[in-house]
């Protein structure tokens, strides 16, 4: 699909076959992923995470190097930019390589051809049967229990967090899986969000349209602080009460706080990397 479109960097030719994922002869996984479509993507996507955008990862070694495991971070505001961010570090830094399966809000079909694009990538929509076959296969997948709240937050807030969902507990319980809780710093200062236009966004079929201090949505090159807390292990079967679900979701939520926290003091020169407690 991306053929002629985007030329193919040889070194993330080599990470990509480097990446444990079953490709058959023609190049294709069985989640329908396209090996050359995801070599030439993320060709074109390296630059902008090496250069225009400064990503400064910390705790990668608390993402698992094989075998399934959530990794459960906060939006940062405006658009999902951290996702992409995430997937850069799982693809460019880790060693060895691994590609994170995000969840996508469904909105993403109303676009013509992209839905496509983003599954050929390995990227799918939210859907709990989906994400318990990628668990069950030994693959990451990437979670953000905001959801669409999270990327509503205008710039004054994009530190902070909204309300969690507890579908990813669930999930995590039913499948044994690990939880990588992730902070984000940064999105609210690449795109500034001052408002959300909700009317357009519910005839464009997008949950809302940001608007940023210079209009468009145009990200500024900025610095990001992305950081991997140690891996939070839960017991249960993923069908338990309301309220015993919430009280897990909860420690996972204060952990990805204290996660953003230490990334805003990295951010400002209040401590340094010795400081932190990953």
């Amino acid at each position: 699909m991306l053929d002629n479109l985007l030329p193919i960097d040889p070194e993330i030719a080599a990470r990509i076959e480097a990446i444990d994922l079953e490709f058959n002869k023609f190049g294709i996984d069985p989640y329908g992923i396209d090996k050359n479509d995801l070599t030439r993507f993320v060709s074109a996507f390296a630059w902008i995470y090496r250069f225009y955008f400064k990503v400064h990862v910390y705790g990668l070694e608390h993402v698992p190097s094989e075998g399934r495991g959530l990794l459960v971070g906060n939006h940062s505001g405006g658009v999902a930019i951290d996702g992409m961010m995430v997937m850069g570090s799982m693809l460019l830094d880790a060693e060895p390589p691994r590609l994170p399966h995000a969840m996508i809000d469904k909105f993403i079909h109303e676009f013509p051809g992209v839905s496509q694009v983003m599954s050929r990538m390995g990227q799918f929509t939210g859907n709990p049967d989906q994400a318990r076959r990628l668990l069950n296969a030994e693959r990451l997948v990437l979670a953000f229990p905001e959801g669409a709240r999270g990327t509503a937050k205008l710039a004054k807030d994009a530190d902070s967090l909204v309300d969690f969902g507890t579908g990813f507990m669930r999930l995590a319980l039913e499948t044994k899986s690990p939880i990588v809780p992730f902070g984000f710093v940064g999105g609210g200062d690449a795109l500034p969000t001052i408002a959300n236009l909700k009317r357009l966004g519910r005839l464009l079929g997008v949950p809302y349209v940001p608007i940023t201090k210079w209009i468009l949505l145009v990200p500024k090159p900025t610095r990001f602080q992305l950081l991997y807390g140690k891996p939070m292990y839960f017991e249960g079967t993923g069908h338990e009460r309301d309220e015993v679900v919430s009280e897990m979701v909860v420690q996972v939520k204060e952990r990805i706080r204290d996660l953003i926290r230490q990334g805003r003091q990295l951010r400002e020169q209040e401590i340094s990397e010795e400081d932190l407690v990953l």
